[in-house]
């Protein structure tokens, strides 16, 4: 199977389905599967880019809207996962996963799907410390704290991934596992980003719950972004244990290494989109205590049986199949010709696909919870005491590298 790994979108689509069929053109290939490392922005309207949390010069439709609108249809099936850059009230539609656009799947905050016989796994968000014991407490219209604080990584989430028991052949990640750059050659990464090395000799660098995922799921392959750059490593896992090929990528810009196409070993296809039976039994066991306010979760919660819940879930993917739910508008799209004015939010849509995926689990239908969203300034902790040591200062690349541009300008202005 022929898998093709993008870094960070940032809404050009367009021009990542053109270069790979130029790859297929070129190299008289076929390329089975599109996999996105997060900044997918998946924007349908000028209203969404009010939940995009970018500098306001990074704020474009790009063209994700035309293939949600099936004006455009995705050339390859497209899984991606979110980053911090993403339009983050149509993510949370699609909290447990779910098609953004025809043939283009979001794996959800936290998931497992199937494509052919091949299991992968991601994470959404970028990890914070002060908010990973957080409930998911945000809901849009978003104010400038909840923008951000969205797509930053729960405990929750990743505790549904830890219970994952069954083999991941990929993981996808937006931010690197903590410590990933001691398996690789960090040195020539501090040269092409010098702004990095302080991070990277401190171990300070990258995610420590994508660190524990790593090391629980021992992928043969993790795909991440955020950082805007190529680096490759290889985690050995134990003196004999199975090995870890990390990737990270760039965003898509020309001159960037932000493609790359893999041969992976699978059965032959047909290949498509399917729920992952595992998956699907921790994500019923785990929803009971899912937490939507600012309180963790409560883990000591979960009664259900774990081989009950499975065989349960067994049945019902006999009895109806695999393929996830039909792909269902929420929102008009863009209309270049009809601009939409800035007028009051219509606040939370519910999504058809995921009504039906908890109708078909027996899970109420929790996403628009609103009884603690009005009260997002509360934290267990006060601002001016959050422990902030454990996350990196790296969270907006592109405003870091605007600041590393600026000086160097300022440095030749000097000369």
């Amino acid at each position: 199977m022929k898998i093709a790994v993008e870094g960070c979108m940032h809404g050009d689509l367009d021009n990542v389905y053109r270069t790979l069929q130029h790859i297929e053109k070129v190299h008289n290939t076929k390329i089975d599967l599109l996999l996105c490392c997060g900044d997918f922005q998946a924007v349908r309207n000028e209203k969404d880019l009010e939940s995009l949390s970018v500098p306001p010069k990074y704020r474009s439709m790009n063209s994700f809207w035309k293939y949600y609108s099936g004006e455009e249809i995705a050339p390859y099936p497209t899984i991606f996962i979110g980053g911090n850059h993403e339009a983050s009230n149509y993510l949370w539609e699609l909290y447990y996963g779910g098609w953004a656009a025809p043939n283009i799947y979001f794996l959800g905050f936290a998931g497992v799907v199937k494509f052919g016989n091949l299991r992968i796994g991601g994470l959404s968000g970028i990890y914070k410390s002060h908010d990973y014991r957080s409930g998911h407490y945000e809901r849009p219209p978003y104010n400038a704290k909840t923008v951000k604080s969205v797509y930053h990584v729960r405990e929750y989430d990743v505790h549904k991934l830890m219970q994952v028991e069954e083999p991941i052949d990929i993981f996808l990640s937006h931010d690197w596992p903590l410590g990933i750059t001691d398996c690789g050659d960090w040195k020539q990464l501090v040269r092409y980003k010098p702004h990095f090395e302080t991070e990277v000799r401190e171990r300070t660098l990258g995610s420590k719950p994508a660190a524990q995922l790593l090391e629980k799921l021992k992928p043969p392959y993790w795909f991440s972004a955020h950082l805007h750059c190529k680096f490759a490593a290889r985690v050995q896992h134990g003196e004999d244990g199975p090995v870890t090929n990390f990737l990270a990528l760039d965003k898509c810009l020309p001159g960037k290494k932000f493609l790359q196409v893999l041969d992976i070993d699978s059965e032959p296809g047909p290949y498509e989109i399917q729920y992952d039976e595992e998956w699907l039994e921790i994500t019923r066991r785990f929803n009971p205590i899912f937490p939507l306010t600012i309180r963790s979760a409560n883990f000591r919660g979960v009664h259900i049986d774990k081989q009950d819940c499975r065989q349960w879930v067994r049945s019902k993917l006999q009895a109806r199949g695999a393929r996830p739910f039909e792909f269902s508008q929420t929102a008009p799209s863009y209309n270049p010709s009809n601009s939409v004015s800035n007028g009051s939010s219509p606040g939370y849509t519910r999504n058809p696909q995921t009504e039906s995926l908890l109708q078909f689990l027996e899970l109420p239908y929790l996403l628009d919870d609103m009884s603690e969203s009005s009260e997002v300034s509360r934290s267990p902790f006060p601002s001016s005491d959050r422990d902030d040591s454990e996350e990196i200062p790296i969270d907006d690349v592109d405003e870091l590298e605007d600041l590393a541009e600026e000086a160097g300008d300022a440095e030749h202005e000097d000369v």
